[in-house]
C-alpha cells in the first residue's frame, strides 16, 4: 500500500483521542530530564501518542549525539508503549543550518539571496537535510518564502528579498535539496507576512488580493509545483479582517483549491492560542481550535492549547465534525508513512559518525559567504587592498565582535535567549509553555559556558579584525572598537594607510538587537553614533572602507559620499568574517548582488524594483510629478546592484523570434565578455515589461538570471527560454490570464544598469492560465 492507503487503514483503527493528539505537539524540553527523556514525563504527556515534538535540538544544550539518543528514547516509548505505536515527527529550524549546538552555521537567508546561486543553495539544503536526519529531525521549519518589500520589518534577513522570481528560484532549490534527503521542508509564512501595515510584525497584511496572489503566493506555488513542497506554515498576520490561522479563504480556497497544495499546514508557534488571547476572534482556546481546524490548519505547534483534549471535546459536543478532524489526521499519518518513520523510527546513535556529519559543510559555508559579499562602491579602485599595504586600522563597534555574524535563527543567538530564560525570563514565542519546559532548560543552560570563547571553540569563528590580520599577515592591523572613544579611532585612522570601518547592526532575540523577529523599526539609519564615527574618521583623509554587516537595508545616504568604498556584508554565519576579508584582499571576487533595494530614506518604503508603470520611481518624463520635493524617488542602490574587481561588456541581445503565441516560449541570448584583467563573476539579469488592458503591470519583472564566471578576455553567452505562461496575471474578472501585446525585453547587470534591449509581440487570443502558471525560465550558459 502507498502512504495514503496505509494512513487510511490506520485512521480507521484510531480513537477520537488518538486522532486529536496526532494534530498536536509538545516541547521536547518538557519530556526531558538530565539523563535524556524522562519516563514519567513520557507516560504523563504521550499516553495517546503525539503528532510532533518541538524544539528538542534547539532549546537545549545537548550535543548532537545526545539529541539523537533522546529522540530514540521518545520514539521507542511511542512505538512500544502506546496502543497504536505511531512515531512522532521531530521538527527544527533550519534556515541557515541546523539550529542546534554542534552544527555548521551557513549565511542567513538574505545573504543566500545575494549569491544569486540556486545551485549552491540547493547543495546547502541537501547537506542540512542530511545533518537533520542524522539526529532524527524530519521536518525543517524552513525556508522563509516571504517576499520582503518593507525595510522596516525586522525579519528581512530571514528572507530571499524583494523579488518573487528570485525568491521562487532559491525557494525551489532549497525545498528540492531538503526533501531530497527525506526531510519535509516547511515554507513560511503563508501569506503576505512581510508586507504588513507599518512594517510591523504580526500586523494586518496590507496588499490587495491581486498582488497577494501574483507576487506573494508565487514562491509558494512554485515550490508546490516544481519541488512538491510537503508543508506550509501560516502567517501570524490577518488578511481582510480574518487572521490567517482561521482563514478558510487563505488556507483552503487559495492554498489548496487554487494553488494545488496537498501537503500539511502547521501552525506558527502559538497561532491557535493567540486567536483567542491576542486577536480576540475566539472566546477561548477550544473555539480557536475549531476555527483553525475548519480553516485548514492541520497541526498545532509548539504545544497543546486548542487541539488535543479541547478538540476531542469539540467533536463530542458537535462543534466540529469528526470528518474534518479525520481530514487533517490523514495528512499527518500520510506524511509519517512517506517519511518511513513507521518502518525506521530510530537513528544511529554513534557519536563519532553524528559529530562528523554535524561538522560537514565548512567549505560550503565559506563559499556561500564569499558569494554573498556585495561591493556597492569602490572609488578610485581602493579595493582590493594591495598585498604591500603596511598599516590597516579596523575601527567601529563590530571590529572585534565575534558574535555579530550570527543572526536570529542560529544557535548562538538562540543560546543567548535561553541563557536569559534560564535566569527566569520567558522565551519569546513560548510564554504559555514555559512552566513545562523551564526547569529542564534552566538545568541544561546553567552548565553551558557563555561568552566569545565558546563561540570561537565551537565554530572556529574570527572577528573581522582577526580575519583581516590573517588575510594580511605582513601588515600591522590595529583595532579600535568603542564608539565613545572617537579620539582613538581618529588617531588610528591618521596613522593607517587604509581604514576599515566595521559598521552595522545585530539580529537576535534580545532587546538590544537592531533587527530580528519582533524587532521592527521606523528608523533605517545606521545605529546611533556610527554616522558620527564615519564623519570623524573620514575627516582624516585616509581612504576608508565601510563594511556594513546587516540583514535589513540600512539607509546610508548620510555617509555614502564620505566613504571611499562600501562593502555590504550581510550575516555570513561562522565563515562570514573570513569571507569579507577574502573579498577585501582580493582572494575572491565580490560577486554578490543586492536582493533588495536600499532606500535613501525610510519615507520611501515600501520600495522595490517591481513598482508599477507610472507610479513610485517608475514614472516617465511626461509625468507632472516625479520624485519627492526633498529627495529623488529612486533607491540609493537598486535591486541587483553589485560591483566587482573587473569589468564586463554586454553584446546585443538576440531574440529567436519576433512574435510568440500566447501559449509559446521565447529564447533570449546575450554575449557577455570579461574586459578586465581579473577573473570574475557577473550576474546577468533578464527583465520583461508587459502591459494589460485595464490593469497596471510592473514596469520591470525579473524573469531570469545567471551567475557566470569568466576569465579575463573570455566570452560566454547567457541564454534564457521564457514561457509566456510565466507572464500571467490576475485579470479584471479574477482569472489568471495572459493577453496578446508587445513585451519589452532588457538585460543588464542590475535593475537600473540595463545594457541591451529588445521587443517581441505576444500573438493570439487572451488565454486563461489557471492551473498552468509557469514559474522559472530555463537558463543555459554557452562558453565562447
Amino acid at each position: 500500500m502507498d502512504p495514503a492507503q496505509r494512513a487510511d487503514a490506520l485512521l480507521a483503527r484510531m480513537t477520537l483521542e488518538e486522532k486529536a493528539f496526532q494534530l498536536t505537539s509538545v516541547m521536547g524540553a518538557s519530556l526531558s530530564g538530565a539523563g535524556g527523556a524522562d519516563p514519567e514525563r513520557l507516560a504523563a504527556r504521550l499516553e495517546h501518542g503525539i503528532g510532533q515534538v518541538s524544539g528538542l535540538a534547539s532549546f537545549g544544550a545537548k550535543p548532537p549525539a545526545e539529541v539523537a539518543r533522546t529522540v530514540n528514547q521518545i520514539q521507542r516509548f511511542l512505538v512500544e508503549k502506546t496502543r497504536l505505536g505511531i512515531p512522532a515527527v521531530f521538527h527544527n529550524e533550519a534556515l541557515n543550518g541546523v539550529m542546534a549546538p554542534g552544527f555548521t552555521v551557513f549565511p542567513t537567508g538574505i545573504a543566500l539571496a545575494a549569491t544569486w546561486d540556486p545551485e549552491a543553495v540547493g547543495r546547502m539544503a541537501s547537506l542540512v537535510g542530511r545533518q537533520m536526519r542524522a539526529i532524527g529531525m524530519r521536518q525543517a521549519l524552513s525556508p522563509v518564502l516571504d517576499v520582503a518589500r518593507d525595510a522596516r520589518w525586522g525579519r528581512i534577513h530571514e528572507t530571499y528579498g524583494e523579488d518573487p522570481y528570485l525568491v521562487s528560484a532559491l525557494g525551489v532549490a532549497y525545498v528540492r535539496g531538503m526533501q531530497g534527503e527525506g526531510v519535509l521542508a516547511t515554507a513560511k509564512h503563508f501569506l503576505g507576512y512581510a508586507v504588513t501595515e507599518g512594517g510591523q510584525n504580526m500586523a494586518p497584511t496590507a496588499v490587495g488580493a491581486r498582488e497577494l496572489y501574483e507576487v506573494h503566493a508565487r514562491p509558494f506555488e512554485a515550490a508546490i509545483h516544481l519541488a512538491v513542497l510537503g508543508s506550509v506554515m501560516n502567517s501570524y498576520s490577518e488578511y481582510d479582517g480574518v487572521p490567517i490561522g482561521a482563514s478558510h479563504a487563505i488556507l483552503t480556497e487559495l492554498l489548496r483549491e487554487r494553488m494545488g497544495f496537498t501537503g500539511t499546514v502547521v501552525a506558527d508557534y502559538m497561532t491557535i492560542e493567540w486567536l483567542a488571547s491576542r486577536q480576540r476572534v475566539a472566546a477561548d482556546s477550544q473555539e480557536a481550535g475549531v476555527l483553525a481546524l475548519a480553516a485548514g490548519l492541520d497541526v498545532e505547534l509548539p504545544e497543546i492549547a486548542g487541539y488535543g483534549p479541547a478538540l476531542t471535546e469539540a467533536v463530542k459536543t458537535g462543534r466540529i465534525g469528526e470528518d474534518v478532524l479525520d481530514r487533517s489526521v490523514r495528512r499527518v499519518l500520510r506524511d509519517k508513512f512517506a517519511l518511513g518513520l513507521f518502518d525506521h523510527p530510530y537513528v544511529d546513535e554513534d557519536p563519532v559518525a553524528i559529530r562528523r556529519t554535524a561538522a560537514e559543510g565548512t567549505a560550503l559555508a565559506r563559499e556561500l559567504a564569499r558569494k554573498s559579499v556585495t561591493l556597492l562602491k569602490n572609488e578610485g579602485a581602493v579595493l582590493p587592498l594591495s598585498p604591500g599595504i603596511r598599516k590597516v586600522a579596523v575601527v567601529g563597534p563590530l571590529a572585534d565582535d565575534i558574535t555579530a555574524a550570527f543572526p536570529t535563527y542560529t544557535y548562538p543567538a538562540i543560546r543567548k535567549m535561553l541563557m536569559r530564560s534560564a535566569a527566569g525570563a520567558a522565551m519569546p514565542g513560548t510564554e504559555s509553555v514555559s512552566d513545562a519546559s523551564a526547569p529542564s532548560l534552566a538545568a541544561e543552560m546553567a552548565a553551558v559556558p557563555d561568552g566569545d570563547g565558546w563561540i570561537r571553540s565551537e565554530y572556529d569563528t574570527l572577528s573581522l579584525t582577526e580575519a583581516v590580520r590573517q588575510a594580511l599577515p605582513d601588515a600591522e592591523v590595529s583595532a579600535v572598537t568603542a564608539l565613545e572613544d572617537t579620539g582613538a579611532a581618529v588617531a588610528a585612522a591618521r596613522d593607517a594607510d587604509v581604514v576599515i570601518l566595521a559598521l552595522g547592526g545585530h539580529a537576535g532575540w534580545l532587546p538590544d538587537g537592531t533587527e530580528g523577529e519582533g524587532h521592527d523599526t521606523t528608523d533605517l539609519e545606521l545605529p546611533s553614533g556610527q554616522a558620527q564615527l564615519v564623519k570623524e574618521v573620514t575627516s582624516t583623509g585616509t581612504p576608508t572602507i565601510g563594511v556594513v554587516q546587516t540583514g535589513r537595508p540600512f539607509t546610508i545616504a548620510s555617509v555614502i559620499d564620505q566613504l571611499t568604498a562600501v562593502v555590504w556584508a550581510f550575516y555570513g554565519g561562522q565563515e562570514g568574517t573570513r569571507a569579507v576579508a577574502d573579498v577585501l584582499t582580493g582572494v575572491t571576487e565580490p560577486g554578490g548582488r543586492l536582493p533588495y533595494s536600499i532606500p535613501r530614506h525610510v519615507g520611501q518604503v515600501p520600495l522595490h524594483h517591481g513598482q508599477k508603470t507610472g507610479s513610485g520611481y517608475r514614472r516617465t518624463d511626461q509625468d507632472m510629478h516625479r520624485g519627492y520635493l526633498d529627495l529623488p524617488a529612486t533607491p540609493l542602490f537598486a535591486f541587483g546592484h553589485g560591483l566587482g574587481y573587473t569589468t564586463f561588456h554586454y553584446g546585443e541581445l538576440t531574440l529567436d523570434r519576433a512574435e510568440v503565441p500566447v501559449d509559446g516560449a521565447i529564447t533570449v541570448s546575450v554575449p557577455v565578455t570579461n574586459t578586465g584583467d581579473r577573473a570574475g563573476d557577473e550576474v546577468v539579469q533578464l527583465y520583461f515589461h508587459d502591459t494589460a488592458t485595464g490593469l497596471t503591470r510592473p514596469a520591470q519583472e525579473l524573469v531570469g538570471f545567471q551567475r557566470i564566471h569568466l576569465a579575463p578576455g573570455a566570452t560566454a553567452t547567457a541564454e534564457f527560454t521564457v514561457r509566456m505562461s510565466q507572464l500571467g496575471y490576475v485579470g479584471l474578472d479574477g482569472a489568471f490570464v495572459l493577453e496578446p501585446g508587445p513585451v519589452d525585453v532588457s538585460v543588464g547587470a542590475a535593475s537600473d544598469d540595463i545594457r541591451t534591449t529588445g521587443r517581441f509581440e505576444i500573438t493570439g487570443d487572451t488565454i486563461t492560465l489557471d492551473g498552468r502558471r509557469s514559474y522559472l525560465s530555463e537558463a543555459v550558459t554557452r562558453q565562447g
